[in-house]
């Protein structure tokens, strides 16, 4: 039988990935924030300053986006990386943006430290191919109806190109319920745990798409044994150009930090 890189058979240890001294899928639950999709530089600047003296290690901003209307926003490309790594600048958080065409990864590896694919492009396999052929760690997002197998093997085409630096992202999955966004798959977490080596984040901005609802599947997702979590966070919601129902305040996102870390601290790990 096949010994999958991504699996525990392959690799029996937890895979932790260090990212200028912080180290993804450790002890640490690790917190990437920001907003869904960059639209400013003041905006950028006072999120990053905001989310890291709050307790955050990444900052995350879509440059180049996927919208299900082609009328909308599609991101302000290079500027929008530009912005992010003006921001990396002033406040030393490193930095996660999407890719979504092959053509654009040299581009957007330049100036990120984590290079995401999104939920829409998890089994693009080409562009997989391509980001596993690069030394920039990828956060790969579930995609919205994908299997635990199909998750897995959309990973094991990057790792097979040579990236092994992988972190996996719940960020729930399409069903018949209506309340929220998407449905947060919380057993997949430890069934993930179980099957892989790879770090594994959980994204309840997208999973819900409700602002009064991530705090508590933040700390359910930490509970149920996530290494970290993607947030969306602006400093004025009602004037990010997308996700504005299921993004925080700077105010509504050190709360959360706050009320973490004792979730966290029960189950023997920190923030």
């Amino acid at each position: 039988m096949k010994k999958y890189l991504y699996s525990r058979e392959y690799k029996k240890t937890n895979t932790i990935i260090d990212i200028k001294g912080t180290k993804i899928g450790g002890k640490k639950i690790i917190v990437i924030a920001g907003p869904c999709t960059v639209d400013n530089i003041s905006y950028i600047l006072e999120t990053a300053k905001g989310i890291k003296d709050s307790g955050a290690r990444f900052l995350r901003g879509g440059a180049f986006k996927p919208r299900t209307s082609p009328y909308s926003f599609q991101g302000l490309g290079e500027k929008g990386l530009q912005i992010l790594a003006k921001a990396r600048k002033e406040t030393n958080l490193p930095v996660v943006s999407e890719v979504m065409d092959t053509k654009d990864v040299k581009l957007v590896e330049k100036y990120v430290d984590i290079i995401q694919i999104g939920a829409r492009n998890m089994q693009n396999f080409s562009l997989l191919k391509t980001v596993g052929k690069i030394k920039k760690p990828v956060l790969l997002k579930r995609g919205l109806s994908a299997t635990l197998k199909e998750f897995l093997m959309s990973a094991e085409y990057i790792m097979k190109e040579g990236n092994k630096n992988i972190i996996l992202c719940e960020r729930g999955i399409r069903t018949f319920v209506e309340y929220t966004r998407n449905t947060l798959d919380l057993s997949i977490i430890p069934v993930l745990k179980k099957e892989t080596h790879l770090p594994v984040i959980v994204d309840p901005s997208h999973a819900t798409g409700r602002k009064d609802l991530i705090i508590s599947m933040s700390k359910a997702a930490i509970a149920a044994g996530a290494d970290g979590l993607m947030i969306e966070v602006h400093p004025n919601p009602k004037k990010a150009i997308s996700d504005k129902d299921q993004t925080l305040n700077l105010t509504q996102f050190k709360e959360l930090m706050k009320e973490i870390k004792p979730v966290a601290e029960a189950i023997g790990r920190n923030l």
